[in-house]
């Protein structure tokens, strides 16, 4: 069992929360400060001070006071009466860093919940005992209320859970675990439902997703430049330092060592009567390294609100009498904002692909067999395959909308502006579904439009994506489905298989170029 350190969990630590069960404690000095918190909260209870959520009521009834003896019940009514998210349940992986995130966050001692509390989130954890937490419900502020609402009642033995993949009652779950529910005490009910830790899971799953997607749409950028005769100067490294883009430095360094020593585009240097390739091959490490620029941001962002303590009222116990502070960390703007700068990257993603699809598809342009069909009318090749990609694309523009700019007041006004930052989170899995689906269809192609060239050759690095792709997908002589294909080749674009097949050989430079593109876990 690792011990960890509230506040100090890295991406490596994510990603494995994000993969499966795991097993976790808290350092010994975190579980001291964690009991200081608590005390302070029973501290300041004993003193009769109005504190809002301790003995008051929330929201727009923060002037209600609470009988003492009804403390405790104010938390679970806070718990139950939170949890009404609908539509379909989040995806484990979200589910695992929700009770990361959560647990990591009270166990920071700021938040004056008992020690119980935390421990059976990290058991929830370690025995892949995930509630059930409908994906749809919260703004984005006041805390991700209804999504948090619905992964703390199995604490207390409510709710739905899934145990190792098994969907039934918590009750039920807990009981063969082995495991007793929680008793709220004041504050903590309140504690576990305010955060941002929903729109951060959602956020976090959605990052490792483009991550692996922005290399990917390297690798298969850089084979569509090959079959296309693309030239390999726009690539020089003395474009791109004199404008000096991290990102577009770096993503130019991937694109020209996959593409060094190509027969392909040595055949054409003397007889290539082209002056200048289109956008879409020429201003690839421009686009894709704005791209790259805007998830090294995002991962900055989203590391830091992984470690925040973003509950409400804080709890401060550092010397002389306990405070407790009421303000305003729930508040989601940060994610939202990153989340929002996210879809935009993976919509341009998209969009660049999509261009290239059509590209290839257009013999004017790419001096390919139109449509990439030996013969063109009696097949209709990728004709319809480039209409797909096409619909992708444009739905991925709608969904790229910034949700950040919405907000709806809730709470009768109380809470005023909101962030939205779940939903602008949550869209990021649909929109690398649709950008995965655009580059394998991309991939399909590209593989054909390679074949036109034999006996001339590509890169090794590429003639390997080439050869795996073919073991996926036979070449298209006459017309079939391909449906079937571009499903089993998004499930490998999403894989580290791809990186390993491009890197297969001990190419130091290859593997450099591209340790540079990762985001998150390589970095």
């Amino acid at each position: 069992m690792k011990a960890i350190q509230p506040g100090q969990l890295d991406w490596r630590l994510l990603g494995d929360a994000r993969a499966g069960a795991l097993a976790l404690d808290l350092e010994p000095s975190a579980w001291r400060t964690v009991h200081a918190s608590a005390e302070a909260v029973a501290q300041v209870l004993a003193s009769g001070q109005v504190v809002y959520g301790l003995n008051t009521g929330f929201g727009k009834l923060a002037n209600t006071r609470i009988a003492s003896g009804d403390h405790a019940q104010l938390q679970v009514n806070l718990l139950r009466s939170h949890a009404v998210g609908v539509g379909e349940p989040m995806r484990p992986s979200v589910v695992r860093l929700m009770l990361l995130l959560k647990a990591a966050s009270l166990g920071r001692g700021h938040s004056g919940v008992k020690a119980e509390i935390i421990a059976l989130l990290l058991k929830f954890l370690a025995l892949d005992l995930l509630p059930v937490i409908p994906v749809k419900g919260s703004v984005g502020a006041s805390g991700d209320l209804a999504p948090l609402a619905h992964l703390s009642l199995p604490l207390m033995g409510e709710g739905m859970v899934s145990l190792r993949g098994q969907l039934m009652p918590a009750a039920q779950a807990l009981q063969a675990c082995e495991l007793a529910p929680i008793a709220l005490g004041a504050k903590e009910g309140l504690a576990l439902i305010n955060g941002t830790q929903a729109s951060t899971a959602l956020a976090i799953d959605a990052l490792f997703a483009a991550d692996q997607l922005m290399q990917a749409a390297v690798v298969i950028g850089a084979l569509t430049l090959d079959a296309a005769r693309g030239s390999d100067a726009p690539f020089d490294a003395r474009i791109h330092e004199l404008r000096g883009h991290p990102g577009q430095i770096d993503t130019a360094a991937a694109y020209r060592a996959l593409l060094a020593g190509s027969e392909i585009r040595r055949s054409h240097l003397v007889d290539d009567e082209r002056v200048q390739d289109p956008y879409c091959l020429r201003c690839q490490p421009q686009v894709m390294g704005a791209c790259l620029d805007q998830l090294r941001h995002a991962a900055e962002v989203l590391l830091r609100e992984a470690n925040a303590v973003t509950d409400n009222p804080l709890v401060f116990h550092d010397g002389g009498q306990p405070k407790l502070l009421s303000g305003g960390n729930f508040h989601a703007e940060p994610v939202a904002l990153v989340a929002d700068g996210l879809a935009l990257a993976i919509a341009e993603m998209g969009a660049l692909s999509e261009r290239r699809i059509a590209m290839l598809v257009d013999s004017a342009i790419s001096g390919l067999p139109a449509f990439l069909t030996p013969e063109p009318g009696l097949n209709s090749g990728f004709m319809i395959a480039h209409v797909t990609a096409a619909a992708l694309a444009s739905e991925n523009k709608s969904l790229a909308h910034p949700a950040s700019v919405d907000s709806l007041p809730t709470s009768a006004n109380q809470e005023d502006h909101v962030s939205m930052a779940t939903f602008a989170a949550r869209r990021l899995s649909s929109m690398v579904d649709n950008t995965v689906w655009i580059l394998a269809i991309e991939a399909l192609a590209a593989a054909q439009g390679l074949e036109c060239h034999r006996p001339l050759c590509s890169t090794p690095a590429l003639e390997r994506v080439h050869a795996q792709l073919r073991r996926l997908s036979p070449a298209l002589v006459q017309d079939r489905s391909l449906a079937a294909d571009i499903e089993v080749v998004q499930v490998w674009l999403r894989s580290p298989d791809l990186l390993g097949t491009a890197l297969a050989d001990n190419m130091e430079e290859l593997r450099s170029a591209f340790a540079r593109l990762a985001c998150t876990v390589a970095a």
